[in-house]
């Protein structure tokens, strides 16, 4: 076996893979792990590889807990993409010689950050990637797994930049690098038609009666230079949600209350149903039903970002909060990672894009949400940001309040897998459309 490690620099890491490939079925303990092959698990990665060709194995494993026992790790489904660096593949490869010296002569130079993560990505290219839905060895962590905010952490900055680039020679080398500038929006797009007013705040919500009225005061206190509604779509609550929003209701009219006909819709459906709605302005603008707005004028920046840049989605940065208002960490999200000329490329890397998010209403009916509850925003930025130019607000106008009652608060392992899995299917099906438009 050849174990990696962290702290190898870059042409001692260099040299460790170049040994597995002159060394063939190989097995491979990634970094962070301390690990032990159960019996007849290296004979079998040997012959899955073999069999089937592929240019990497990876399967699941036992993992130690710190009281001794054991509890089994799921590896995640490898897919077209799955271009996120934390994509868990388990603490063990192997890898087919012919494909690492191939993969690592597609390397033009040493990474100081992401020689495993361009690894992966070249030998993607190389070949199918097989996984073992099997535990393969015991697994101890020996290294603390990365925090979910490290990607938009400053301190990060220059290996996610170093991520960029490598994510973005690969999708150069699939075909759905996107080169240039996007499309502006028009006239045809924005103001064909009567709208009943320039912007609508479109708030889903099921079950939120301790944090809705917050949400709709905070969306009906903006202070704007033209007409707006808040359109509250209501998810068949049971709670008392619905009994507050039709008292609210009663006291503004700039309040639609809609309850939709169907059962069985997710936060994306309940998107469609608001921005079909005759009632939806000009420009759709997001509040979650759990947070506020962070002043008076972030409709205002939203709509004005519309107007100056022609875009045809604006994205905001936001503040995490409790539920009181108090900042916790990491504070402000803004998502530098987007750059004007390249965001749209490393969308496909991130997993998030910002918040608050708006849209140009024709474009969204045009395209429509998926009807899930976790990725349909980004399926929308996805979409969007393939032909469009996407606006970015960089200073906090959001404030994403954290509390029991989130509805991804405490995700268990099993079910951020599922929910990492949805994200990786979008970007398998936009690396196919991004393809396509360039073979236009």
């Amino acid at each position: 076996m050849i174990t990696l490690y962290h702290n190898e620099n870059a042409a001692t890491l260099r040299r460790h893979l170049c040994a597995v490939a002159a060394r063939p079925d190989e097995v491979m303990a990634l970094p962070g792990w301390s690990v032990t092959m159960l019996p007849g698990a290296a004979r079998r990665m040997r012959q899955v590889l073999r069999a089937t060709g592929a240019a990497l194995v990876y399967g699941d494993c036992w993992l130690r807990q710190s009281d001794g026992s054991l509890r089994m790790a799921k590896s995640e489904e490898w897919q077209p993409g799955a271009l996120r660096e934390e994509l868990d593949m388990g603490p063990v490869w192997m890898v087919s010689p012919v494909a690492m010296e191939s993969a690592l002569s597609t390397f033009g130079h040493e990474y100081t950050y992401g020689m495993l993560y361009a690894l992966r990505l070249a030998l993607q290219r190389q070949g199918h990637v097989v996984r073992l839905g099997e535990p393969l060895c015991i697994a101890e962590r020996v290294e603390t797994a990365a925090d979910q905010w490290a990607y938009v952490d400053p301190a990060n900055r220059e290996r996610q930049i170093e991520l960029e680039d490598i994510c973005s020679a690969h999708l150069k080398a699939v075909g759905a690098y996107l080169e240039g500038e996007p499309a502006r929006v028009d006239r045809t797009n924005t103001d064909e038609g009567e709208w009943p007013v320039e912007a609508s705040v479109v708030i889903p919500v099921r079950n939120r009666v301790a944090t809705i009225g917050d949400a709709v005061r905070s969306a009906l206190s903006q202070d704007a230079d033209f007409n707006y509604n808040v359109i509250v779509v209501d998810n068949h609550s049971d709670d008392g949600t619905t009994e507050l929003l039709d008292s609210l209701a009663a006291g503004d009219s700039r309040l639609v209350h809609v309850v939709p006909d169907e059962e069985g819709l997710g936060i994306g459906g309940c998107w469609n149903t608001a921005i079909l709605h005759p009632a939806c302005g000009r420009y759709a603008v997001q509040l979650d039903s759990d947070d506020i707005y962070s002043s008076s004028d972030t409709l205002r920046r939203v709509v004005d970002t519309f107007r100056r840049e022609r875009c045809a989605m604006v994205v905001g940065s936001y503040t995490l909060t409790d539920i009181d208002g108090n900042t916790i960490p990491p504070g402000l999200i803004d998502h530098r990672e987007w750059t004007r000329l390249n965001g749209r490329n490393n969308l496909l890397r991130v997993n998030g894009i910002g918040a608050p998010r708006a849209f140009v209403t024709s474009i969204a009916r045009d395209l429509l949400f998926p009807n899930s509850s976790y990725g349909e925003d980004y399926a929308m930025a996805l979409a969007i940001s393939r032909r469009w130019h996407v606006g970015r607000i960089f200073d906090s106008i959001y404030m994403c309040r954290r509390w029991s009652g989130n509805s991804d608060a405490s995700l268990s392992p099993e079910k951020l897998r599922e929910f990492n899995h949805y994200k990786d299917s979008l970007r398998t099906m936009e690396i196919v459309a991004r393809r396509a438009l360039n073979r236009d």
